[in-house]
């Protein structure tokens, strides 16, 4: 079915993005979509055409008349106009009270792809927020939507759906052409986001809310009952309208939502039930729902994977980012089975803070998720300290945020950041361990050339141990394994005979402490210096 573009949201700042290159073993662009996503940066050419559509401003401006404290449910809401997708309802509380808003309900007939936001905090300076990156191999030219503003003859900022071709005249990493917005304090700003919305039937649950300042707006998300969550959705629950004052307090206790046959919105926002590690000699796979050409991968699809690794007798799946649908899918199909989960916060070569569009996304992607009954551990960065991606601070500030975020929509459980043993011996790591549950590492043993594939177990213990003494904390291997082709590296040869006598050697040696990289080969990436990049996939010694 033909989808239907609208142009329905407004936003006060404009595009950009940072690079998502992956890490030392070059699994790049984890958070990013390789379908139809390009941008561009100086020499690329741009060519706009703006799409249909009527603009609504977002947030609606506070109702200015005066009013004593409202008790109980009197409800004095200001919206931004008629429902036609099921974004979220920005309600407007113009006196401290409580408040209720009633369900409403929002059904979508045919695909419908709209200019929504997203939310993010900045401090004072200039910025460059939200867009998408992508890394190109060729000269590439590609047609795709883009989500930006518009400012009209009286100064009103509204966001737009724009279809726009990126030719990218060689390899390289293309930003969407970015705007940027100067602020004087530290704010929260909204950054316009391309949403897609499937048929199916939106609730945006009954909500009570207290509001103790005045001018408050309130956001009413909506579930789905009978289609998949939005691909990009808001985590927005609340915000303060455009003010001089300070930020606006309040608190909300939202009714039941209806039951929902995606994990998104059925599953309870409980602290985690699981614990880390197996019970016998396997644990956790790690899983990227990539195709070999580097595209999402769909539902159906990655069911049928996960299938696969619980057949295995892998009990947990380490899933790296929230692009690709992965907290929906990967989500589904792990409660579908019987699978734990551990999630992550994947930081690519700018920005190890919040201020990064693309950690910021991540995290409000698992805020509206919040499936915590299936998880066990969040994992805050994958080789960010190796990679110069993140300072000790940086990263330790990051790993902070990320608990606040996550602990204000229900989780509890274990935080952690993984990285190769040198990252940890090297740098001063007390402030990260003050605030990791456990500490983590990735050993892959082929990369010692000294290491032959029986000796695979006893390299990658030995270098769990000398991890765990630096935290003084339990530790686990977040990456293990050996690749089934490529250049010997010393006496470290790959192949397939030489990959399942590691993999057994691991098992054998640490097999309940270990996830296992990777499920299935990866011809989407370069083959690297080791030609090997591409396969480590290891299904096939599980028997899968």
């Amino acid at each position: 079915m033909k989808a239907t573009v609208l142009a329905t949201a407004a936003a006060m700042v404009g595009v950009s993005a940072a690079a998502s290159h992956g890490h030392r073993h070059l699994h790049r662009g984890l958070f990013e979509k390789k379908d139809t996503e390009a941008v561009c940066t100086p020499g690329c050419t741009t060519i706009y055409s703006t799409i249909t559509g009527e603009p609504t401003l977002l947030p609606p401006a506070p109702q200015t008349t005066s009013s004593s404290v409202i008790s109980s449910a009197a409800p004095v809401p200001t919206s931004s106009g008629p429902i036609l997708v099921p974004t979220p309802i920005p309600q407007t509380c113009p006196t401290p009270g409580t408040y209720t808003f009633p369900a409403t309900t929002v059904v979508v007939t045919e695909t419908t792809t709209v200019c929504g936001a997203t939310v993010t905090s900045v401090p004072s300076g200039t910025h460059t927020l939200g867009g998408v990156t992508t890394v190109v191999e060729t000269a590439t030219t590609v047609v795709c939507p883009v989500a930006t503003t518009e400012t009209d003859s009286n100064g009103v900022v509204t966001s737009v759906i724009k279809t726009t071709t990126y030719v990218c005249p060689s390899a390289g990493t293309y930003t969407i052409a970015p705007i940027t917005t100067t602020v004087p304090k530290a704010t929260t700003v909204v950054v316009p986001v391309v949403e897609t919305y499937c048929p199916g039937t939106y609730t945006a649950p009954a909500v009570v809310t207290t509001v103790t300042e005045t001018s408050v707006v309130v956001y009413c998300p909506f579930t789905s009952s009978e289609a998949p969550a939005p691909t990009s959705a808001p985590a927005v629950t609340s915000a303060p309208a455009p003010s001089p004052s300070s930020p606006a307090k309040e608190s909300s206790a939202p009714a039941p939502a209806p039951a929902s046959s995606s994990s998104s919105s059925s599953a309870p926002s409980s602290a985690p039930t699981g614990s880390l590690g197996g019970s016998g000699d396997l644990w956790a796979m790690t899983y990227t729902p990539f195709t070999p050409s580097g595209e999402c991968k769909g539902a159906s699809e990655v069911m049928s994977d996960v299938a696969d690794i619980a057949k295995a007798g892998f009990t947990t799946l380490r899933v790296y980012s929230t692009d690709c649908d992965t907290l929906p899918n990967v989500g589904a199909a792990a409660r579908a089975h019987g699978l734990r989960l551990i999630v992550g916060i994947f930081i690519g070569q700018v920005g190890c803070d919040n201020g990064n569009p693309n950690v910021a996304e991540q995290i409000a992607a698992l805020k509206e998720w919040k499936a915590w009954d299936l998880v066990d551990l969040c994992v805050v960065g994958n080789e960010a300290l190796f990679n110069g991606f993140c300072t000790v601070d940086q990263l330790t500030k990051l790993i902070s945020h990320t608990k606040s975020e996550l602990a204000s929509v229900g989780f509890n459980g274990m935080f952690t950041t993984t990285d190769v043993v040198s990252a940890w011996l090297e740098k001063d790591v007390a402030p990260i361990c003050s605030v990791i549950d456990v500490v983590a590492t990735n050993a892959h043993a082929y990369f010692n050339a000294d290491t032959k594939p029986e000796d695979a177990g006893k390299f990658v213990a030995s270098q769990l141990k000398l991890v765990e003494k630096v935290c003084g904390k339990p530790g686990y291997v977040m990456e293990t394994g050996w690749p089934n082709a490529g250049n010997c590296n010393g006496v470290a040869c790959p192949g397939e005979a030489e990959q399942r006598t590691a993999i057994e050697s691991i098992k054998n040696e640490i097999g309940p402490k270990v996830v296992f990289f990777s499920f299935k080969d990866d011809p989407w990436k370069q083959p690297g210096s080791c030609n090997c990049e591409q396969h480590w996939g290891c299904a096939k010694v599980f028997g899968a």
